[in-house]
């Protein structure tokens, strides 16, 4: 397939990249500094501002699916608004270039640890994770009132690191995955699995689900 991806050069975005390409598919990756990819086949690196929806369009029009993984970064003092002002940018520049099919890389705040109560209403989240948590909570109110995308946001376990690609997990939907010792965690390889899996073969459109071990 012919896919774009934005944020590649991120933690989330360099997994993704790999596991999309190791899979032959072809990835225009939209990135602020290309010079920060390595060559590969089947990666078209190009220059781009998420902010600017118009140009945005023009760079990734012509794919077969759009993946974002895009994060203003965590030590950004104004992370939760242009998060949302991204967000926004990035589903019209979709919209305008004609790409019905968009894949979200969302985050575990907005699952449920019990009825009514989500892992960002817990008091002793850090500080520093809540506005991007609440923005990518934000995202996917944003992608439920697009009618006529086919998204699938996909949310990580509370604790995404680096660590093996094992391709054995299990998915989950709007509640927190655990295991048997109450951990909830997923490499940042397996997740890149889960989601391009999904990018081949659509099983949650229109839908938020999560990965877990």
């Amino acid at each position: 397939m012919k896919v774009v991806l934005l944020g590649a050069t991120g933690f989330v975005g360099s997994a993704l990249l790999k596991e999309a390409l190791d899979r032959g598919h072809t990835v225009t990756a939209i990135v602020r500094d290309p010079e920060k990819l390595e060559k590969r086949e089947g990666l078209i690196p190009r220059t781009g501002d998420v902010y600017d929806t118009a140009s945005l369009a023009g760079l990734i029009e012509g794919n077969d699916a759009l993946i974002s993984a895009f994060n203003p970064g965590w030590k950004n003092p104004n992370l939760y608004d242009d998060q949302v002002r991204g967000t926004k940018s990035i589903i019209a520049a979709a919209k305008k270039a004609d790409i019905k099919r968009v894949l979200w890389v969302g985050g575990a705040g907005g699952l449920e640890v019990k009825p009514g109560m989500r892992v960002v209403d817990d008091p002793a989240l850090p500080d520093w994770v809540r506005p991007g948590s609440l923005a990518t909570i934000d995202a996917l109110d944003q992608l439920r009132k697009e009618p006529d995308l086919e998204w699938s946001f996909l949310a990580p376990s509370a604790e995404m690191k680096p660590g093996e690609r094992t391709g054995k997990f299990r998915l989950g939907a709007d509640q927190l995955l655990v295991d048997p010792a109450g951990h909830s965690r997923i490499s940042v390889q397996d997740f890149a699995v889960a989601m391009i899996d999904e990018l081949e073969r659509p099983r949650h459109l229109r839908q938020r689900f999560t990965v877990g071990y």
